[in-house]
C-alpha cells in the first residue's frame, strides 16, 4: 500500500516497492521499476532545464509508448501540468488545445501513422523518440503537492468546443486506488493497455493504477487484434481492458491461441449484450469482468462488483464508487457529486458553473435510471454525443467544421448505427444555392482533410431545409 500524496511520489516510490520487477515492456525495451524511476527523475531535470516549473503546462501529442510514460511522469515530477492531446486530431484541432492550455512546449512522436506533428507558432516542438530530450537532464526530486493540478484533459461539451478539465494529484490517487480494488488489479499483473493514454481510461485507470499496484505496463499504440493476441501469448498478459469490440475480436480470432493467462477484463459504459458478458467469462479465460461509468469531469463514478449477475453487468454500470453520490433528476439526467469532481474547466467559469451547481452536483448530460439495488443504468445521452469505435464524437463540433465549407449553408449531424463501429456520423446539409451541385463524396473528402477520422460523417444527405422549432433550433428527433 502506498502513502504517496502525488503522482510523482507514487511513481518514484515504485523503485523501493517493486525494485527490479518489470514496469514497462514496449517492444524490445524493458524497464524495471528502478529503471523507470531513474528515467523519470532525469526527464524531470530535462523539463526544469527547459524552463518548465511548477504549474507550467506541457502538451503531449503522441501514441502509447514507454516514452509517453516517461515524459508524462517526468513532467509531473518537475511540477508541470500534463495536457494530453488526442493522436487522431489534425493540426488545427490540436493547435487550438495547445494554445488555449498555455502549453510551454509540445511533445510529439513524428512518424506515427506516417505523420509529421507540428506545433502552433511560438511553441517548441520536441520529438519524444528522436530528440534525446528525455535523457538530457540531471535527476530532479518531486516538486508537486497533492492539491496541485496534475493534468488538464480536454473534452468537448454541448457547445462542441473542447474544454479543459482540471484535476489534482490527490483526486487521482484516491480514486484510482479504489479502482484497483474494484478491478482486482494485483502486484505482478501484466497489463496490456490498448486504451489511449490521452484518455483517462488509458492514463489513469492504466498507467497510474499500474504504479499503485506494481503491474507491468505493455503499451499498444494502435489496436491490431493479431498483435494483441501475440502479446497476450508471449508476455502472459493478465489484464486486458477495452471496449466491447475488443472482446468481440478476441472471441472471433482467438481460436488456437494460448490466452490462458488472461484474468481481468474491464469495459466502459457501452450497452453490452448479456450474451457477450456470458461469452467473455465462459469462452475466454477471464475470471473477473468489471463494467463502469465514468467521465473526464469526475473519473470513474460507478462500477460493477465481483459476483454481480451477468444481467446486471451487461445492462447496468454498477453502483457508485466510495465517496460518490449519484442522483437521477426529474428529466432523467444523471447527476454526480463527490471528491473527484473536477476543479473546473480551464479559463471557462461560465461553463464550469453550468456543469457544476453551487451544491456540488455535476450535470453529466447522460440520461439514466437507478434500480432497486442502487445500480445505474445509462439509457441515453442528453447531449447529442455519439460514440464512434470508442471515441466520443460531438455533433456541434462537427457541424462547426462543415459550416466552414463554402457550399454549406446549414448542417446538422446525428449518430446512426454502424455494424463495425457501433455508431457513425450522418450529416444533413442544406447547400448554398450557387453550390447545389456538391456531392456527398466531395464533402466527405473535404472533411477528412480537416478533422479526425472518427468525426468525419460517413453519410451526407442533402436537403432543401432542416426541421426547426420555434426558437430556430434543429429538431434532430425528426432526422433519421
Amino acid at each position: 500500500m502506498t502513502t504517496a500524496r502525488t503522482i510523482p511520489e507514487l511513481v518514484l516510490s515504485t523503485a523501493d516497492r517493486f525494485g527490479d520487477a518489470e514496469a514497462v515492456v514496449d517492444g524490445e525495451l524493458r524497464l524495471t521499476f528502478r529503471d523507470l524511476a531513474d528515467r523519470v527523475r532525469r526527464t524531470a531535470g530535462a523539463f526544469a532545464s527547459a524552463g518548465v516549473g511548477p504549474g507550467d503546462r506541457v502538451a503531449l501529442w503522441a501514441p502509447n509508448s514507454a516514452e509517453w510514460i516517461v515524459a508524462a511522469f517526468g513532467l509531473l515530477t518537475a511540477g508541470g501540468v500534463l495536457v494530453p492531446v488526442n493522436t487522431r486530431f489534425l493540426d488545427e484541432e490540436a493547435h487550438d488545445i495547445v494554445v488555449r492550455s498555455g502549453a510551454k512546449a509540445l511533445l510529439v512522436q513524428n512518424g506515427f501513422l506516417e505523420r509529421e506533428f507540428t506545433g502552433p507558432p511560438g511553441v517548441p516542438v520536441i520529438d519524444l523518440k528522436a530528440s534525446g530530450f528525455l535523457d538530457s537532464g540531471d535527476p530532479l526530486d518531486p516538486k508537486a503537492d497533492e492539491d496541485d493540478l496534475a493534468d488538464i484533459v480536454f473534452t468537448s461539451g454541448t457547445t462542441g468546443r473542447p474544454k479543459g478539465v482540471m484535476t489534482t494529484h490527490g483526486q487521482t490517487l484516491r480514486l484510482y486506488t479504489e479502482w484497483c480494488d474494484l478491478a482486482q488489479l494485483r502486484q505482478g499483473d501484466r497489463y496490456l493497455i490498448v486504451n489511449p493514454f490521452f484518455h483517462i481510461f488509458g492514463y489513469k485507470a492504466g498507467l497510474v493504477a499500474s504504479m499503485i499496484r506494481g503491474a507491468t505496463v505493455l503499451p499498444v499504440a494502435v489496436f491490431d487484434v493479431d498483435r494483441v493476441l501475440d502479446l497476450v501469448e508471449k508476455e502472459r498478459v493478465t489484464v486486458l481492458p477495452g471496449p466491447p469490440t475488443l472482446y468481440h475480436a478476441l472471441l472471433e480470432a482467438g481460436a488456437g491461441r494460448d490466452l490462458s493467462s488472461l484474468r481481468v477484463a474491464v469495459t466502459g459504459a457501452a450497452d453490452i449484450p448479456v450474451e457477450l458478458v456470458r461469452r467473455i467469462t465462459t469462452e475466454l479465460p477471464f475470471t473477473h469482468l468489471m463494467t463502469g461509468y465514468g467521465l473526464t469531469e469526475a473519473g470513474t463514478v460507478t462500477a460493477s462488483r465481483p459476483g454481480d449477475p451477468y444481467e446486471a453487468v451487461a445492462t447496468t454500470v454498477g453502483r457508485p464508487c466510495e465517496g460518490f453520490e449519484v442522483h437521477v433528476a426529474e428529466d432523467q439526467e444523471v447527476l454526480v457529486r463527490g471528491y473527484s469532481v473536477m476543479r473546473g474547466y480551464l479559463d471557462d467559469p461560465e461553463a464550469t458553473a453550468e456543469a457544476v451547481g453551487a451544491d456540488g452536483w455535476l450535470h453529466t448530460g447522460d440520461l439514466g435510471a437507478l434500480d432497486a439495488e442502487g445500480r445505474l443504468r445509462i439509457v441515453g445521452r442528453k447531449k447529442d454525443m455519439f460514440v464512434v469505435g470508442g471515441f466520443n464524437a460531438y455533433p456541434a463540433e462537427i457541424e462547426g467544421f462543415l459550416l466552414r465549407h463554402p457550399a454549406v449553408a446549414q448542417a446538422a449531424v446525428i449518430g446512426v448505427p454502424d455494424e463495425r463501429l457501433g455508431q457513425v456520423g450522418k450529416a444533413f446539409v442544406v447547400p448554398r444555392t450557387e453550390f447545389a451541385g456538391i456531392t456527398e463524396a466531395e464533402l466527405i473528402a473535404w472533411a477528412r482533410e480537416r478533422m479526425a477520422g472518427f468525426k468525419v460523417p460517413r453519410h451526407v444527405e442533402f436537403r432543401t431545409q432542416l426541421p426547426l422549432n420555434a426558437t430556430g433550433k434543429v429538431m434532430k428527433d425528426q432526422l433519421t
